[in-house]
């Protein structure tokens, strides 16, 4: 789906036709004679355009023909039914620069685009460089938000494996860090973006421009730092847990071997006094009490014994 996008007068209005000065979103699903029908009509390469089939499309940029091309990476939520995969991944926008238009190509719909929508009206679609700058600024909030979420829902499931050793939990906290592994990897590819492109000038920005592509440089660093923050107090979590139920289930197999020792102690004396053979004691009027008496005391002694040492 192809959508056309013109601001007048502080208005976003949608438009049938390209025209000069106007933002072109393609948006899924992606149809082939969409690709071949804009290539020709904006001549952009076809290759800019299917770039962004291409889920693990690194973040870079490229000229070809006056025509520019850039890749950043934005999270979106997984809607893989694999209950095993990451809650989030990352997936490339690929902004294209014509001479008279600005082109966004979208695998999946995301939230930094919508974002950018939503503020449309405020921007120049004349002036290319800020475009292109605020989309950096949306996917860089875009992140921040993920990351916050994933930090209160990693608190949220730390909570609950305090009161439970179930599996549910560490499986949920193993998808989550899965998810910051596909952050990491795509801040580190946009912080070496947007440092490229702040050294090369390859959007020939102007001395104001140049200081707001350092501030989302730096906000983006700041995601990065975020991000193995939360990796490393994950990577100790889960290893915290994991020698805590290990610790547990040590203490689980101390208890049973320290009750069949208990109970075997009896059983090898009422063996003794099963068998077929004359034993002492066997013409009392009372012999049938006597291994009874014998067995609880060895369990009583056996089991004080165990519990001075905090076996059980």
């Amino acid at each position: 789906m192809i959508q056309y996008f013109k601001n007048v007068e502080h208005q976003t209005i949608a438009i049938e036709k390209p025209e000069a000065d106007v933002w072109v979103n393609v948006l899924p699903p992606l149809k082939q004679e969409e690709f071949s029908e804009l290539s020709e009509t904006l001549d952009i390469p076809i290759d800019f355009l299917k770039d962004s089939l291409d889920i693990d499309e690194r973040s870079r940029y490229e000229i070809e023909d006056n025509v520019k091309l850039i890749v950043i990476k934005t999270p979106t939520e997984n809607n893989s039914f694999n209950e095993s995969d990451a809650y989030y991944i990352t997936i490339p926008i690929c902004i294209i620069l014509t001479h008279n238009q600005i082109v966004t190509v979208n695998s999946f719909e995301n939230e930094a685009i919508k974002k950018f929508l939503n503020t449309f009206q405020n921007r120049s679609p004349d002036k290319k460089s800020m475009m292109v700058l605020k989309i950096f600024e949306k996917v860089v909030t875009n992140f921040l938000d993920f990351l916050k979420e994933i930090n209160q829902r990693r608190n949220l499931l730390e909570q609950k494996l305090y009161d439970s050793n179930r599996n549910a939990e560490l499986l949920e906290l193993v998808r989550i860090q899965k998810s910051l592994v596909y952050f990491i990897t795509a801040l580190r590819s946009n912080e070496l973006l947007m440092m490229k492109i702040a050294r090369t000038n390859f959007l020939q920005l102007t001395e104001d421009e140049k200081e707001f592509l350092d501030d989302l440089i730096v906000e983006t660093s700041q995601a990065l730092e975020m991000a193995n923050t939360y990796t490393t107090i994950l990577s100790s979590t889960l290893d915290a847990f994991a020698s805590i139920i290990s610790n547990n289930l040590n203490n689980v197999m101390k208890r049973l071997t320290s009750i069949t020792i208990i109970l075997s102690l009896p059983v090898v004396v009422t063996s003794i006094y099963g068998m077929n053979v004359p034993i002492p004691g066997q013409n009392l009027p009372h012999s049938f009490y006597v291994p009874i008496i014998i067995s609880l005391l060895l369990s009583v002694v056996i089991s004080a014994y165990f519990m001075k040492k905090k076996w059980f």
